[in-house]
């Protein structure tokens, strides 16, 4: 038997070990035993770190009533639930998006984004039960064990191989980084509902919210959909598999039907509670990313301004800023560059382009750069690091192939090119949309109220989707709504 065979046993030998020491462990919920490969101190331990990634990648909402609020809420829910004894945290991530997810260990997080949609605590607390409905269940590790078991030959060759540089071990992270973030599947989503229905209900709510609440991220997501249709873009996912977990599903009304043996005399709504903590929220993106204005990145907080391309859908980030054409097949990409550098340095040093590659200094609107053109893996790149003050930034345009380039290299350029300090006009651009409260008066449309917004064409069905009143609802006389201003 030859060293490296010597290795795989040894290494084969030790993994089965642990295979063995923790194939099974006993299900909070349901009591069974689980196929998990963590402990739940590991468990603990794994959600502690990825909650700090979580943190840096998002970044927190700068609200300190609005966190208590949700904090608040979910705690109460926590402590009804299988496992009431972990150490709960919930808190309100600074992003546009629709979501919410959990990570293991009892880490819960929901969006501004999402909650700009609810509408009453009790909406809140079906999204924050499902989620805990996840933990409680060890859902996430449970994912995780099962996609490390099905990678483990593949993790062991990756080790042994020289040259894999463990990708096939960053796949499976990637896998469950993903399932925490874009779903578990409909029977684990069904659980989560089943779960968090009944701990809405031991916690003084009607657990019908649960249907509701699935309900009001449904209308955005087909609203989404049509939207995404005109702007040419992939609609966005709330991550349940609405396709397959509408609001109306006779297994979703079953399951949260079981939580009606807990008798719930006076459900707790706090419609209005929730709705004025909410009053002053951004809406869409924060100072903090900047914000986008007619394709154009508008960063008061950094000084800078830039301009995608007109079509193109830009994505917002919290570390760089995406557009991507169309057909997804060139984009152009900002991100910050090393602080202190040259950028010719950061170009040659940094950009790892294919041999053949042409640098050349320059500037662009008086700020010091220097620029890139050639190909990355075959694929034609242009780019240019620019100095702007004592911070350095690095935009470059990609295409899949020489005649996407050729059709794309002017708009790329462009946007290049259109790298400035912000101006005065630009600021006053740059200024965020926040949610405002108002009350209806007798007579007064959605319609009108759409007029007087500064969402654009899309104003009436966003502000008839954050008051629960899509498709075509209009308000009652006295009602609280919310606006965007």
């Amino acid at each position: 038997m030859d060293m490296k065979n010597q290795m795989l046993k040894r290494v084969t030998i030790a993994v089965t070990g642990v295979l063995l020491l923790t194939h099974c462990a006993p299900n909070p919920v349901s009591g069974s035993k689980d196929f998990v490969l963590m402990s739940e101190a590991q468990e603990i331990q794994m959600g502690a770190k990825a909650h700090q990634d979580v943190l840096k990648e998002y970044g927190l909402v700068e609200n300190a009533e609005l966190q208590a609020y949700v904090a608040r809420v979910g705690k109460a829910l926590a402590t009804k639930s299988h496992r009431a004894g972990l150490d709960w945290h919930f808190t309100v991530v600074d992003s546009p998006d629709v979501n919410a997810f959990a990570l293991p260990g009892g880490y819960i997080y929901v969006t501004r984004g999402i909650m700009a949609y609810l509408n009453s605590e009790a909406e809140l607390a079906g999204v924050l039960g499902h989620e805990i409905g996840h933990v409680t269940a060890r859902h996430g590790v449970r994912q995780q064990s099962a996609a490390t078991a099905a990678g483990l030959g593949a993790i062991l060759g990756s080790i042994l191989v020289p040259g894999m540089n463990n990708q096939a071990g960053a796949t499976v992270l990637q896998q469950l980084s993903q399932s925490l973030v874009a779903g578990y599947g409909r029977e684990h989503e069904l659980e989560s509902d089943r779960l968090g229905a009944e701990y809405l209900a031991k916690t003084g709510y009607n657990p019908q919210a649960m249907v509701e609440v699935i309900g009001v991220l449904k209308n955005q997501e087909l609203y989404d959909i049509e939207l995404a249709k005109k702007e040419s873009r992939e609609p966005r996912r709330y991550h349940g598999v609405f396709e397959t977990h509408p609001s109306n599903d006779t297994r979703l009304k079953q399951v949260v039907g079981e939580a009606n043996k807990y008798k719930v005399a006076n459900p707790v709504e706090n419609r209005e509670a929730f709705l004025r903590v909410m009053n002053g929220v951004y809406f869409g993106d924060s100072p903090d990313q900047g914000v986008i204005r007619s394709n154009a990145l508008l960063h008061e907080k950094l000084g800078i301004a830039v301009q995608f391309p007109q079509g193109w859908r830009v994505q917002n980030q919290p570390d760089r800023v995406v557009a991507v054409n169309p057909q997804r097949t060139a984009l152009v990409e900002l991100k910050p560059g090393p602080k202190n550098a040259q950028p010719m340095d950061t170009l040659q040093k940094g950009l790892k382009l294919d041999q053949g590659a042409k640098y050349e200094p320059g500037s662009v609107n008086g700020n010091p750069a220097a620029f890139a053109a050639g190909a990355q893996q075959g694929k034609p790149v242009l780019a240019a690091a620019i100095n702007f003050g004592t911070a350095q930034y690095l935009l470059a345009g990609l295409a899949k192939d020489a005649n996407t380039y050729t059709q794309y290299r002017g708009e790329m350029k462009s946007s290049i090119n259109s790298f400035h300090a912000i101006t005065q006009e630009e600021r006053r651009l740059a200024r965020p949309y926040t949610i405002r409260l108002i009350t209806a008066t007798a007579g007064q449309t959605m319609g009108q109220l759409a007029a007087q917004s500064p969402l654009g064409s899309s104003a009436e069905g966003q502000l008839r989707l954050m008051n629960d009143l899509y498709p075509s609802g209009e308000p009652k006389p006295g009602q609280l709504l919310k606006i965007v201003q």
